[in-house]
């Protein structure tokens, strides 16, 4: 990175820069484990390419809150995705293990096993669980399917929706916010990415 670069970025959130290619960061993520152009932004494409050496900006992105890092490490988070045929078993034991919170990456946009459902709101009562989407990229849903299992009933448990986040972009988030301990707001938190 030259000085320049590094001055006209200020102002931005934090971007990354591969291949030519300025992503950011609330976007990008690896897509292939060895490529040099493994890293991808999937909704929305880079948002600008170093040309000679100087960053050329196609849009500028609304800055999200920003939390402060001086708070210490980010409290466990706990990562689960929800699969065919799951029965929920690891659900139970999440609590005791002293997790502050669970990221639930859900199949499709946003959902259980019907049988599941039940487990994850007896789950959410005890700790705060947050609901992605375990495929690459896209909302979770919030008021579209309404059968045992969907987001709009995980919603009624007590699970709070992570809008577009991956599963581990909602864990660091989730886990810089829990930093505070149970009082935290975790629905305020993740409302941005919707």
């Amino acid at each position: 990175m030259n000085e320049f670069f590094e001055m006209a970025v200020i102002g931005f959130e934090a971007v990354a820069v591969l291949n030519y290619d300025i992503h950011a960061a609330q976007f990008v993520q690896k897509s292939h484990t060895a490529l040099p152009s493994a890293f991808l932004s999937p909704l929305v494409g880079p948002i600008g390419t170093l040309i000679e050496r100087q960053p050329r900006f196609y849009v500028r992105l609304t800055r999200n809150p920003a939390l402060p890092v001086g708070d210490g490490p980010p409290a466990p988070v706990a990562l689960i995705m929800a699969t065919m045929g799951d029965d929920g078993r690891l659900f139970g034991a999440l609590p005791g293990l002293g997790y502050a919170g669970v990221v639930l990456e859900g199949m499709g946009a946003g959902h259980v096993p019907a049988d599941v459902a039940p487990i994850v709101g007896d789950l959410a009562a005890e700790i705060p669980v947050v609901l992605a989407s375990r495929a690459m990229t896209g909302h979770v849903f919030t008021r579209t399917y309404g059968y045992p299992g969907s987001e709009i009933d995980l919603i009624r448990r007590g699970v709070v929706p992570g809008g577009y986040l991956s599963g581990l972009k909602a864990r660091l988030l989730f886990g810089l916010v829990m930093r505070g301990g149970k009082g935290a707001d975790v629905a305020a938190a993740f409302a941005p990415y919707h």
